[in-house]
Formats: structure tokens, C-alpha cells, sequence
């Protein structure tokens, strides 16, 4: 019933976020090197939407916190920083493609954990072609949390993105990973803080 009043009265619920399908990023990564010539940059960034709520302020410490001890665990290098749009970013630079995923997913879990789950946006992956690649390329894999689906973003100059490219990301991701079928949320993502 409570769906019906929902329904007839505009509201809506949040979408959870889906974290899982993360982990097929590392098997996309050895096809992307394969057949794309790119290669990881061993970066990928967190963005999602602080709010002014104390307790999230709280989680935030809580995740710098559990980085912290991550990162004194492991060789990673992790920076917090927010865009000008004012959407927070935690940076995470971690060489190997399954412990970069690894670490992501524990900050994306940490937020969810706690109830910001809707806050989460997207995680950025960097990858870049191989030193032997003719044509020199930088590429993103952007992750969007509502929808649990995948999508490349290449920029071009200045802000211009490399549509063709980007199609041709979506075909060869296809064998590893949920590609974002609707092109209108490949929404480009200008001056992402992730190499």
C-alpha cells in the first residue's frame, strides 16, 4: 500500500547502490590492455555528495580512518579533496588494478554502511595507453552506483570528449562488464581529479 501512496503522491525512493559489480573490473582491465592497448594508471576516485549533516562529517573521519589503516598496510597513496562543483572525491593510487578495486570498494561500502549509500556518485578509473600504443590515448571507466553499470570516457581538446573511441570502449568492455546501454548518462566528467 505504502507503494501505491508513494506512487500517486510523486515520491520516490533512493536507489541503493550497487557495489558488486566492481569486481569485474580487473578481468576488463587485461581485455583492455589486450585489445585496446590500455593500461591502468593505478588511480581511481570516489566522488560522491557531502551533506551537511554532523554524522556525515563522522563517517567521512571513519573512512579517512580506515584508509589510513589501509594504506599503512599496503604502498597506497590517498588524498581527499572537493571539486568545484562541491562534490567530494577521496583519490586512491594503488599500482595493482585488484587492490585498487579492493580499496575502493571498502570506502564505497563504508559510506553505504553507514546510510549514505545515495550520496555515492560515481567512481572514476584512469587507464592510459601502453608505451608501444601508435596513437597516445587517456581513458576513463566511470562507474555509476544507482545503476551498477559501466561507461568509458575519452576526453579529446580542450572540452570535446572522442565519441567514436568511447563506442568502441563499450564494445570490447561488453565481454567483461555491464556497459550503461542509455548514452545520454555517459555524462562527461570535466577536470575529474584522477590521472
Amino acid at each position: 500500500m505504502t507503494k501505491f501512496f508513494d506512487a500517486l503522491l510523486g515520491r520516490t525512493k533512493p536507489v541503493p547502490a550497487r557495489l558488486d559489480a566492481l569486481f569485474g573490473l580487473p578481468s576488463a582491465a587485461i581485455t583492455l590492455q589486450t585489445e585496446a592497448g590500455l593500461v591502468s594508471t593505478g588511480q581511481a576516485g570516489v566522488c560522491f555528495k557531502p551533506v551537511t549533516d554532523a554524522s556525515f562529517a563522522e563517517v567521512q573521519g571513519d573512512i579517512s580512518q580506515l584508509l589510513t589503516m589501509v594504506k599503512e598496510q599496503q604502498e597506497i597513496k590517498l588524498e581527499e579533496l572537493d571539486d568545484k562543483l562541491g562534490y567530494h572525491w577521496v583519490i586512491i593510487t594503488e599500482p595493482d588494478i585488484g587492490e585498487l578495486v579492493t580499496n575502493v570498494h571498502a570506502v564505497n561500502s563504508g559510506l553505504e554502511d553507514a546510510g549514505y549509500g545515495p550520496q555515492l556518485l560515481c567512481t572514476v578509473f584512469g587507464f592510459t595507453s601502453t608505451p608501444d600504443s601508435p596513437k597516445p590515448q587517456h581513458a576513463y571507466l566511470v562507474y555509476l552506483f544507482k545503476r551498477g553499470t559501466f561507461y568509458p570516457f575519452i576526453p579529446a581538446s580542450g572540452e570535446k570528449r572522442d565519441n567514436v573511441a568511447e563506442l568502441h570502449l563499450k564494445g570490447i568492455l561488453e565481454k567483461d562488464l555491464k556497459v550503461e546501454e542509455d548514452l545520454q548518462r555517459w555524462f562527461p566528467i570535466w577536470g575529474v581529479p584522477v590521472s
